[in-house]
């Protein structure tokens, strides 16, 4: 409970109010204060008590006041609640006001209602149990706007470029494949198959590189050949005489003996193509048969195929031919790379020509020195077979890259036959979709597509979290708007309002939860807007339209779960509220006494605050008045009482006073007083005879015509008294005495005439 305000600075009418304890608050504290006096500021004051909201406060710093406001207020624990520096440093928030602003925030703006006045309504009837689950909701929507902003700012991080013409769910949710880089390539080859399908269908397969070998066995085999059948002692002259005849003295022999055979006839019969001599009696010619015979004729011929085959095998052109070979292959593999796999390789032509070469010499110059002495067994010699190995090295080397690339062709073979079928639109999409993967789990885009789908599945969570609060939103609701419907309408009765409300249901929409209703009079429905006919703006005076905000906000404390810990500020419910009105008002305002903590009404209606004051406990009330000061308002204590006291009340006590103790400064007021006093009196207890407006003279008339009679008014003694009374009284009136002013009073006359009309007016 609000127990005292010690201090008011610097805010609104109020300069430097210190208070301290000396003016306490009470169960029902009521507030009286003229318009423009700070009954509005003490209100916003109590609402920024509650809410905690400093700008209701700041908003009316006082004008010219160099220091900001500063307030100080005590509750009945003796906490103080402290407005400085802009804030308050403990809240009240049990404070619930009723005031413009409940209006302004609630109802309507003058007479238009907005989206922002269904919306308030919405949570004023939800109460505190709603309101906590609207704002569970209203906690989710605004976290799901959060949620896509970052959504948008975490889009914006992974590029179009990266993502390959994918949207970015899309992109975020490709799962990573083992070697997607060889993938990509197969794709990449596809595809640049596809785009070259011609090319591809007329480029030939690879060819064989073959190179001929140098056979080392049989080279040695030959050279090693000699004549089986040939006496040693024979092939020795023959020998030595072919070493007497010199240089090709072997080939000149054996050309003779080719000769001396040539036509058949025996040697016997023949002489010496040279000296003429007959040859039947030469032993050598016989040796000279013998060794060059058909065997060694043999030999020779060998010999000469086997250096035939060497330079067929082995020439300048056959090497000419592998260079190209090896071109064209280096060619294809270059068109074939970009399709598939192609092992690299590399061949020195150059090198290999000069390996070839001298092995080549080798053999030959063996095979040569060998023709020129077919009979001498010969061999190989180291520098030859170390020429012919080399080259062997080599030639197995072209051997291994022909085997792989004569391999490929089978690949080669399914690429001609794909890129024959392909569709380059689905193979451009297919690598595209491949290269996204690699871009979606490469390192740099992959943190921010973790991001990104963490964000997701966090706002698909909140989506929940959202749903399931509007579920439980909705199941409340169901119930609280139809009986607030009903609360709200049974206070309209109460007030006596010539309408009612219907419709009073829950709308949601994008941004949270509204309140719609419709005014219900002569049992139809006018609805809250209309472009035309009739509407809230039209159809309902200012009076209803307050009425209904008090309506409202009974209602709403009508629905609030704490209740009874409840501080009610109430300020001035009685503007624009038909007077009629003003009891039902009272009577609520004491009924809800019981039901809460503390009841404060601040009003510029005495009456209204007087009516207040006579139905509160009379142990637990209080009484403030917001006064005029020199430099503002100041706040004092009000005598009620006082102010209760009608006039008639105070010229009884006048009267009475002077006949117990004559006062001089008071005489004329007293002659005066009494004809008011028997007017008062004849209002009441002859309503019938004397209305409003009436004479008394006029009345004492129909008095004095009516005695005697079944319609008699007052005895004859009470009229004859009521005339003396009214003789003397009119003496000190303008209107029966244009020099009333300067009558003479005579102390014993007046106390004579007071005390008679003191003892009429008590009459029964």
């Amino acid at each position: 409970m609000v127990g005292h305000i010690n201090s008011l600075n610097n805010v609104g009418q109020f300069d430097a109010v210190a208070l301290g304890g000396q003016l306490p608050f009470a169960r029902m504290s009521i507030i009286y204060a003229e318009n423009g006096r700070g009954k509005t500021t003490m209100a916003a004051i109590l609402r920024s008590l509650s809410s905690g909201d400093p700008k209701l406060i700041s908003d009316r710093h006082r004008v010219g006041a160099a220091n900001p406001p500063h307030i100080v207020l005590e509750d009945l624990d003796g906490a103080q609640h402290a407005f400085q520096n802009g804030a308050w440093s403990a809240p009240l928030s049990d404070l619930v006001v009723f005031d413009d602003a409940f209006v302004a925030e609630n109802v309507c703006s003058g007479i238009e209602i907005e989206a922002g006045h269904r919306q308030n309504l919405h949570e004023l009837i939800l109460g505190a149990q709603g309101v906590a689950l609207n704002s569970a909701l209203q906690g989710h929507i605004a976290a799901i706007e959060e949620h896509n902003r970052q959504l948008r700012q975490k889009e914006a991080a992974i590029p179009a470029i990266a993502r390959f013409g994918l949207a970015v769910d899309e992109f975020c949710a490709l799962q990573d494949i083992e070697d997607v880089d060889a993938s990509i390539l197969d794709a990449e080859r596809a595809l640049a198959a596809a785009q070259s399908g011609a090319a591809v269908q007329t480029e030939p397969e690879f060819d064989a590189l073959i190179l001929p070998a140098f056979d080392i066995d049989g080279i040695n085999a030959l050279l090693a050949r000699g004549m089986e059948h040939l006496d040693a002692d024979a092939a020795a002259q023959v020998q030595t005489h072919l070493a007497q005849i010199g240089t090709n003295g072997e080939r000149w022999v054996s050309d003779g003996v080719v000769i001396l055979s040539s036509d058949g006839q025996p040697w016997a019969e023949k002489s010496c193509p040279f000296c003429a001599q007959p040859l039947n009696g030469s032993q050598i010619i016989d040796h000279y048969r013998a060794f060059f015979s058909a065997e060694y004729t043999s030999l020779k011929a060998d010999l000469a195929a086997a250096s035939g085959d060497l330079t067929n095998a082995h020439s300048g052109e056959v090497q000419a031919a592998f260079e190209r070979e090896v071109g064209v292959a280096t060619q294809r593999r270059a068109f074939w790379l970009r399709f598939l796999e192609v092992p690299e390789f590399a061949i020195d032509t150059a090198e290999f020509a000069r390996a070839w070469k001298a092995a080549r010499d080798a053999v030959q110059a063996a095979l040569n020195a060998k023709r020129a002495a077919p009979l001498d067994a010969a061999a190989l010699d180291t520098a030859a077979i170390t020429a012919i190995e080399a080259f062997h090295v080599k030639r197995d080397e072209i051997a291994a890259i022909s085997d792989l690339l004569v391999g490929l062709n089978g690949q080669i073979a399914i690429v001609k036959e794909q890129a024959q079928a392909a569709n380059v639109a689905a193979l451009t999409t297919d690598l595209n979709r491949l290269k996204a993967t690699s871009s979606r789990h490469s390192e740099q885009i992959a943190p921010r597509c973790n991001a990104y789908l963490a964000e997701r599945a966090a706002k698909q969570e909140t989506e929940t979290a959202r749903d399931n609060a509007r579920i439980a939103l909705d199941n409340y609701r169901q119930n609280i708007f139809p009986t607030y419907e009903a609360s709200i309408n049974n206070y309209l009765g109460r007030f006596n309002a010539g309408f009612r409300l219907g419709g009073v249901s829950p709308v949601n929409n994008r941004v949270g939860s509204s309140a719609t209703y419709n005014v219900v009079i002569n049992n139809v429905d006018v609805p809250l807007a209309a472009d035309a006919g009739p509407s809230f703006r039209t159809a309902l005076s200012a009076g209803d339209r307050n009425t209904l905000a008090l309506a409202f906000f009974f209602a709403s404390l009508h629905q609030s779960a704490n209740l009874a810990n409840a501080i009610v500020v109430i300020d001035d419910p009685m503007t624009s509220l038909d007077e009629h009105r003003s009891l039902v008002t009272v009577q609520e305002i004491r009924r809800l006494l019981d039901r809460v903590r503390q009841v404060i009404v601040l009003s510029h209606s005495k009456p209204f605050l007087i009516a207040l004051w006579k139905v509160a406990p009379r142990d637990n009330r209080s009484a403030l008045r917001i006064a005029r000061a020199a430099v503002g308002s100041i706040i004092e204590a009000w005598d009620v009482n006082h102010d209760s006291i009608t006039e008639h009340d105070h010229r009884f006590a006048r009267a009475m006073a002077y006949v117990q103790n004559a006062d001089p400064a008071q005489e004329r007021t007293v002659a005066a007083d009494l004809r008011y006093m028997i007017e008062a009196f004849l209002r009441v207890a002859y309503a019938n005879h004397f209305p409003p407006g009436s004479m008394v003279g006029r009345f004492w008339t129909l008095c004095d015509q009516r005695i005697g009679t079944a319609n008699q008014i007052l005895s004859l003694a009470d009229t004859e008294e009521l005339r003396a009374i009214l003789d003397f009284a009119n003496r000190y009136h303008h209107d029966t005495n244009p020099t009333y002013q300067t009558e003479d009073i005579n102390d014993a006359e007046l106390v004579n005439f007071a005390s008679r009309t003191l003892t009429f007016i008590r009459r029964s």
